[in-house]
């Protein structure tokens, strides 16, 4: 039997603090302005100066906060690189001001970079017609639609900096070194396209992003961009794939919550759970709904407002997943939107 997930480091670090969780690796926590209210970076010393893993949002005050950082715990000593696990603004947010105001050289995966560029130069006054219409597909709440077509949306360029060219790509079977450390570079997906995860070769260190979380599972959502994609399928083959090379003593350093080991054990929990969500959704849809509807089989709890876009697009991965094994049908409602259900 695996170990039991276990949490060596329980008292996360404070705002401008550093918790030291190995030689010379620190971990840093900024804050995010949301239910889930924080992001985990760290730290990884090298002669030439720190290696980030990560960045948080660009505002001003994770700005300060990194001031405070670079004075206090960081010692002074530069960036020389960033390392990001994926596109999204929580972990890329910072990157390009890294790269502009300290020299530090870029590496990520080359689709990570492609969709940072790309959602830089997508800035909308309100949501154009893809979105309305992706939206009224997927079932929205009437009243949190009417609300919603007419306010800016969330624009990427919000709260990520502007990010200058150049990158070193990292891939599927890459290894690099930082941090004293040989790294290989395993590639998830599903909840974003290409997320590099990294494991040591030196020692029992793991770097998740949100690939390998120990409590909470990463969001795996459709948005029109590609309405009719699969993450959910994706990010199960990709568990698949990355749970062999898991070990009871890996220390696992996550985009959210706490560093944890029982790595094993964990990866055998995020499969199982979706399958048990998907078994929970189709016996739901033995009577037709739309991806709005199926919250409850989904989530087990009440969504608030503010997380009721991110679980729209989740409830969208299910039901397109569940469509693309042949298990459930659709049909489009006079209102534009999908109903599916259970086949018979």
């Amino acid at each position: 039997m695996s170990a039991p997930l276990s949490f060596p480091f329980p008292d996360a670090p404070g705002e401008g603090e550093a918790v030291q969780i190995a030689d010379g690796v620190l971990w840093l926590r900024l804050p995010l302005p949301m239910k889930l209210d924080h992001v985990n970076v760290y730290a990884f010393e090298d002669a030439d100066g720190w290696t980030i893993v990560d960045t948080g949002f660009d505002t001003s005050r994770t700005r300060r906060i990194w001031d405070t950082l670079l004075a206090g715990p960081l010692g002074g000593k530069p960036i020389a690189r960033v390392v990001v696990t994926h596109h999204h603004p929580d972990h890329v947010g910072l990157a390009g001001m890294f790269q502009r105001d300290h020299g530090a050289e870029l590496i990520t995966t080359r689709t990570a970079w492609l969709f940072s560029r790309m959602l830089l130069l997508d800035e909308q006054m309100v949501p154009v017609d893809e979105t309305l219409a992706y939206w009224r597909a997927a079932g929205m709440d009437p009243e949190v639609y009417e609300k919603r077509r007419t306010e800016r949306p969330f624009n990427y360029a919000d709260i990520v900096a502007d990010m200058p060219l150049g990158f070193r790509r990292i891939k599927e079977g890459s290894v690099i070194r930082f941090g004293g450390r040989d790294w290989d570079v395993r590639i998830g997906n599903g909840h974003a396209p290409e997320h590099a995860t990294l494991w040591s070769r030196d020692c029992d260190l793991v770097i998740g992003g949100d690939q390998l979380l120990a409590t909470i599972s990463p969001n795996l959502g459709v948005y029109a961009t590609e309405p009719e994609a699969d993450p959910v399928g994706d990010w199960l083959d990709s568990c698949e794939t990355l749970a062999p090379h898991a070990r009871d003593t890996h220390l696992v350093l996550p985009g959210h919550k706490l560093p944890f080991t029982g790595l094993p054990t964990r990866m055998r929990q995020l499969i199982q759970n979706h399958h048990h969500a998907l078994e929970r959704l189709e016996a739901f849809l033995e009577t037709p709904h739309t991806a709005g509807d199926c919250f409850p089989p989904l989530f087990k709890r009440k969504i608030g407002e503010g997380e009721y876009g991110l679980a729209l697009v989740e409830a969208v991965g299910h039901v397109n997943h569940l469509y693309h094994q042949g298990r459930i049908t659709r049909t489009r409602r006079d209102d534009g939107a999908w109903l599916w259900q259970t086949k018979g």
